[in-house]
């Protein structure tokens, strides 16, 4: 069986443990040199030829910075792409389709941004080889009988055009400066700035710089400049953090738009009923993270979607995943009876140019209640005053609480390693019971070496909502968790939250925009509603299908069930479910 043994070098310390890794393998008391030390780092390195797949070496590394990962069967290819000894493999690579946008769907760090660094030309593979420079010639004729090859042919003359959205659009104040009309104007090669202006709701963003933005503004800035240029390829990297639900549909129509085109376009994307809406092909990847990725077949989105939900390729024959994941097949209409942690009566809070007013409700025992709506309209507000951290202008929140709170935005400037900062900050850190139901569920073990002035969005933003849940308290107000998690992350992080609060009798208040992480986890739902930056009203918690039904008949979109996962899923607008539907007054789904 093939393996590949992964050394992760921000780990390894061998002065702290003199090299216990090599002392300790049987291959290097046979003197077959299964284990050698660099000359560059004077890091080990693993000889994947010599390497019996014993694990002693996994066991003796008191850093857990090797790992032996034996390769699936299937796997009997060269890889596309390696980065160096002990180190990420990537095998295969997506299709692409004239007038088609094709999604990866897969987790976190199994090469969707090598994909897209090879395919923009920033990497040239080197199929495995990477003592060796890669070559253009050696990537074509490597591909040739393909569609890639000649891809490939015209990426390396320079005959293909490419637009690139990038995932931390948070950076591109450091990178662009000026106003949002000359960034957009400069790039308008299609001639359709006011039509994309109008479709991305930005025209109130036009007149100002990019540095006074939110995270919402700036990524749908970032969709606009990118769908702006006139390219054959789009590559889109995660379009939908920070919009709330109907500007993720905006987003859909963008760039659906540029497939009618007869465009190419390939998207990362993790909210599963945007990605469903926006694709017409997926291709799902599975694989280690920092390990291995493989890039399976083109399936039709809905096909493909199934298939990661159910976590095993059928045309393939491998199971991604050991159990599928599961959706109830509706809403649960009756909640529980349980005590009430503190109620709040009405209260308002205006600003120069905002106003809240909230609808007085009632938080209980061992629920997650999920609050929703259009960005700008108030949801941070509620909770910093639900929080302690804003004071209303009238009402109150009756009975003092303890409120941990986990903001949207997330400062990552702690000169440290995660490791230091769980000591710091995380109550319990490093006790059997945290490990359990904190520190696995957000794999924190993986990241706790790296430093946290480093670490990926995804990664900062696990750390951040463990740190939150690792508090004494009440409520746990959670401000969009899900930001940056691939779907099982989200899927795990919900599943743990409620876990937490049943034990502990305590509460969370999720404000979040994804709607399939919102019918996993919710057991009540507010609705927030009004104009974006101007007025904002709330209902108090109610029961989930009735909140949806409000929130998504303001936006005028419906959704259904899926027949085979129960997942929720898009009606196309128009279509007959959603004219039926809304007929109906059902906008979340018809009762079965």
């Amino acid at each position: 069986m093939s393996r590949i043994a992964i050394l992760e070098k921000d780990k390894c310390q061998p002065k702290k443990c003199n090299y216990a890794c090599i002392e300790y393998c049987p291959g290097v008391r046979m003197e077959e040199d299964t284990i050698i030390i660099s000359d560059d780092d004077k890091k080990p390195v693993i000889s994947e030829e010599l390497c019996s797949g014993c694990g002693i070496c996994v066991n003796r590394c008191v850093f857990n910075a090797i790992s032996i990962i034996n390769l699936p069967e299937v796997l009997d290819e060269e890889p596309i792409h390696r980065y160096g000894p002990n180190s990420f493999e990537l095998f295969g690579m997506p299709t692409m389709k004239d007038g088609s946008v094709v999604g990866l769907l897969g987790p976190n760090g199994i090469g969707k941004s090598t994909i897209l660094n090879i395919l923009s030309g920033q990497i040239i593979p080197n199929f495995g080889n990477y003592n060796t420079e890669g070559s253009w010639d050696t990537v074509i004729d490597y591909f040739r009988g393909s569609r890639l090859q000649q891809y490939f042919k015209d990426l390396s003359n320079g005959d293909i055009k490419l637009a690139y959205k990038p995932q931390m659009v948070d950076q591109l104040p450091k990178v662009v400066k000026g106003k949002v009309s000359q960034l957009l104007s400069g790039v308008d090669e299609r001639n359709k700035m006011d039509e994309v202006v109008t479709k991305l709701e930005l025209e109130n963003t036009l007149d100002r710089t990019l540095k006074n933005l939110s995270g919402g503004e700036l990524q749908r800035i970032a969709i606009a400049a990118t769908i702006l240029r006139d390219a054959n390829f789009y590559y889109i990297d995660e379009p939908t953090s920070w919009l709330d639900v109907k500007q993720r549909l905006n987003t859909v129509e963008v760039i659906r738009d540029l497939a009618g085109e007869n465009r190419n376009v390939l998207v990362i994307e993790h909210d599963l009923a945007t990605l469903d809406a926006m694709s017409d092909y997926v291709h799902v990847m599975y694989g280690q993270e920092g390990a291995y990725g493989v890039v399976s077949k083109l399936r039709g989105v809905r096909v493909g979607i199934n298939a990661y939900i159910n976590g095993f390729l059928n045309e393939e024959n491998i199971r991604i995943r050991k159990s599928p994941i599961e959706f109830e097949i509706r809403p649960p209409s009756d909640i529980i009876e349980s005590e009430t942690i503190t109620t709040y009566t009405d209260f308002h809070k205006k600003y120069d140019n905002f106003e809240l007013k909230v609808d007085a409700g009632e938080i209980n025992q061992s629920q997650v209640i999920t609050a929703f709506g259009p960005n700008g309209i108030g949801k941070t507000t509620y909770a910093k005053i639900l929080a302690g951290l804003t004071k209303p202008d009238s009402g109150e929140v009756e009975e003092e609480i303890k409120i941990a709170y986990k903001p949207q935005y997330i400062l990552s400037d702690f000169e440290g390693s995660v490791q230091d900062y769980l000591y710091m900050h995380a109550k319990g850190y490093g006790t059997n019971v945290f490990n359990t139901d904190i520190g696995k569920p957000f794999d924190l073990d993986n990241i706790l070496e790296k430093q946290v002035n480093k670490l990926s969005g995804g990664e900062l933003q696990r750390l951040a909502t463990a740190v939150t849940l690792s508090q004494e308290a009440d409520v746990y107000l959670l401000d969009e968790p899900t930001a940056f998690l691939d779907v099982e992350q989200r899927l795990k992080v919900g599943k743990a939250i409620k876990h937490l609060i049943t034990r502990d009798d305590t509460s969370a208040i999720i404000i979040d925009h994804d709607i399939v992480f919102i019918d996993y986890v919710s057991d009540r739902a507010m609705v927030f509603y009004g104009k974006s930056g101007q007025n904002g009203e709330a209902t108090a918690p109610i029961n989930l299908r009735d909140a949806m039904n409000k929130f998504l008949s303001d936006v005028e979109i419906t959704f259904r069930r899926d027949k085979e996962t129960n997942r929720p899923r898009v009606n196309k607008t128009d279509s007959y479910l959603d004219r039926e539907q809304k007929e109906s007054g059902e906008y979340y789904y018809l009762e079965e």
